[in-house]
């Protein structure tokens, strides 16, 4: 029997979870991938991508407020890099969903859909969509700093090595800025929604909405939480972040470290195959 390839390399990539108070409890921000997409077509997830090289680039990192690369990459289990996780969070919430967390020169966060900035941060938005490497010229220009320090990491997960496409991702947590409208890219997400974890999964399980093991996961780990404080600080107090690489049966069912049959599929070979 012929060996398999093997696993491509996961790529760093980051995602934010975006949260906000209402009347009804805490909801969350959920886009929908396009259903052309090559990868996870249809899927409802968070914002969040690959890092871009200009995530790591000194003038980007130089703009980061509150938090500096040795504290992230502790945060990370790294030796350096790890503040580029954060501005990519950042800029992937703006480019999939137009939500910008920045702060401007005195140090309000800035809305870039107001009338007097719309223009310029759909064009800038435009661009990074389209992959130009411009986002330390946006802060530059607009005399923004990243408010990283409103993001809180809690999570780890990595893709299952038969997929293929892969990703080695942190996951972050934000509250919504006040007065700014989500609204998708239209090219990788199609449509968004602000929903209750709760109803989400629910969604799920009624196969209303597909999700991924890591989106369903972090849902029901958000829904017990009335309210972005108490979810925010219950996140920040964790002192243990292990990475999480699926598994995946022959039935095609995803299995997570500690769950049965997981150990008798550490080989790669033993693995189902990944399904879109």
């Amino acid at each position: 029997m012929a060996s398999l390839p093997a696993p491509v390399p996961a790529l760093p990539a980051a995602t934010v979870t975006l949260v906000r108070d209402t009347s009804a409890g805490l909801e969350v921000l959920m886009l929908q991938r396009n259903h052309q997409s090559g990868f996870m077509p249809g899927m409802f997830l968070f914002p969040g991508g690959a890092l871009d090289p200009g995530d790591r680039s000194d003038a980007v990192l130089a703009r980061c407020a509150g938090l500096t690369d040795t504290a992230a990459s502790a945060a990370l289990g790294m030796q350096s890099g790890g503040l580029a996780y954060w501005a990519a969070a950042i800029r992937e919430s703006f480019e999939e969903a137009a939500v910008l967390l920045a702060y401007g020169e005195t140090g309000e966060l800035v809305n870039p859909g107001e009338a007097s900035r719309a223009k310029r941060y759909a064009e800038y938005r435009r661009r990074l969509n389209a992959g130009e490497d411009i986002l330390a010229q946006m802060l530059e220009r607009e005399s923004l700093r990243l408010a990283v320090d409103r993001l809180t990491y809690f999570s780890h997960w990595i893709t299952p090595v038969s997929a293929p496409r892969r990703y080695d991702t942190r996951f972050f947590a934000a509250v919504a800025p006040e007065g700014q409208e989500a609204f998708p890219d239209n090219v990788e997400a199609i449509h968004h929604v602000w929903v209750s974890p709760a109803e989400a999964v629910e969604r799920h399980r009624a196969g209303v909405y597909k999700m991924r093991t890591p989106t369903l996961t972090t849902l029901e780990q958000f829904a017990p939480f009335d309210d972005t404080e108490a979810l925010i600080a219950h996140l920040r107090a964790q002192t243990d972040i292990p990475a999480i690489l699926p598994h995946i049966a022959p039935s095609g069912k995803r299995l997570l470290p500690g769950e049965a049959g997981y150990e008798a599929l550490a080989d790669a070979e033993a693995q189902g195959k990944w399904k879109t």
